[in-house]
């Protein structure tokens, strides 16, 4: 596999990490982007963006990012915390004063996009199409929702319900979609391909290849984390369970996704789509001060909260394993994509990834249309050893 783009000297390990995803990692089509200090160091793409049609990855193909997405949400209301738009410690209710009871009046925005608030799941089902068709019945089931826990107890990721509960508190807030302010100001002043929803400027998305039972079924019988997530997934009864299926993708999962009218509903927690050097770009930017080609997205002093953890688990009570947020952007492992507790950003479902680390001024994007069965995809995380290497090596 000879991968099409530009790296710059000394970031070959990068490429080397990204051509063994496809000898030995099963990588069907994709695409890397490194950003150092404002410069895009690496800029990759290879395979086959449908494996039907044979048609090939491109420099400008995007792929839908499942919770990837989540990071810019979490970057919309970063912009409007900067701008004096939204107190993230503030009640949601005073924003949304139908959110009430149980609890539910006391939760602050820093708590819903911390995962702090107990809304990790919904319990009145919805499909996908509600989200469009249906607002009504979609406002009721969140506003009737108990939280699963006391608010600001416990952590626990709202896997789908938080898109939909930060959603309606932007609207709120702003009097736009999530999508439409994405569009007009982040992704229209940066030329940056993101979007929420699949806009026509983009162009036509990879194709997406779910998890084989092959691999999968294996998985369920393992004692390890993915093992555990899966086997309580299945389960309607678990925490696991309730925050992960609902709204139903319906039969098809992940494949429904592949439908054109579903990918253009704005479905803040998981269809975004992005290629690799948008969110690459995004990302080093926020790893910096806040700038993208003279673009002043947001102050360096509103970064600075988010390099530190704003809540912490050792036992998250979806994904059952340590992890942490600030404001929205995930806070993992040091062992997964990088070893400083300062670094932030989101990765999604079978392996895609926006991430920022602030010690070395690096952003990373990747996206792939053939999803990892697992939480943390090895093909993600080579790509982020690799990078680092390169900046810890030189400094």
């Amino acid at each position: 596999m000879t991968p099409e783009g530009t790296v710059s000297a000394g970031w070959e390990p990068v490429r080397d990490a990204f051509v063994e995803n496809f000898r030995s990692r099963g990588e069907l089509g994709a695409a890397v982007a490194v950003v150092h200090r404002g410069e895009v160091v690496v800029d990759l793409w290879a395979g086959t963006a449908d494996a039907r049609s044979g048609r090939r990855w491109t420099e400008h193909t995007p792929g839908i990012v499942f919770s990837a997405t989540k990071g810019l949400v979490a970057t919309c209301f970063l912009l409007l915390a900067d701008r004096g738009q939204v107190d993230l410690d503030a009640p949601v209710s005073e924003s949304w004063p139908e959110l009430r009871g149980h609890g539910k009046e006391r939760i602050t925005v820093r708590q819903l996009l911390c995962h702090r608030s107990g809304l990790s799941a919904i319990d009145r089902p919805l499909t996908l199409r509600d989200v469009r068709d249906a607002p009504d019945r979609v406002h009721d089931a969140l506003v009737s929702q108990v939280p699963l826990w006391e608010p600001d107890t416990d952590q626990g990721y709202g896997a789908c319900s938080w898109g939909l509960y930060t959603a309606e508190l932007f609207r709120r807030l702003t009097g736009r979609t999530l999508g439409a302010f994405l569009a007009s100001e982040i992704a229209g002043p940066t030329g940056l391909e993101l979007a929420l929803g699949r806009p026509d400027a983009l162009a036509t998305p990879a194709t997406l290849v779910p998890p084989s039972p092959r691999h999968q079924l294996p998985e369920l019988l393992r004692r390890t984390n993915e093992g555990r997530v899966f086997r309580r997934v299945i389960r309607r009864d678990t925490d696991t369970g309730r925050a992960f299926r609902n709204p139903t993708m319906g039969r098809a999962r992940f494949e429904a996704l592949n439908e054109p009218e579903l990918q253009a509903i704005e479905l803040p927690w998981m269809n975004a789509h992005a290629t690799a050097r948008g969110l690459a770009r995004l990302y080093g930017a926020l790893a910096t001060d806040g700038t993208l080609d003279g673009v002043r997205l947001v102050r360096a002093s509103s970064l600075r909260p988010i390099h530190g953890r704003q809540s912490w688990t050792t036992r998250d009570r979806v994904l059952r394993k340590p992890i942490g947020w600030s404001s929205g952007f995930v806070k993992d492992e040091p062992h997964l994509f990088s070893s400083s507790p300062r670094a932030f950003g989101h990765p999604g479902a079978g392996g895609s990834l926006g991430w920022a680390d602030p010690d070395v001024e690096l952003g990373i994007g990747y996206v792939a249309n053939r999803m990892d069965h697992r939480i943390r995809s090895p093909r993600a995380i080579a790509l982020c050893h690799a990078a680092r290497s390169v900046v810890t090596g030189r400094e």
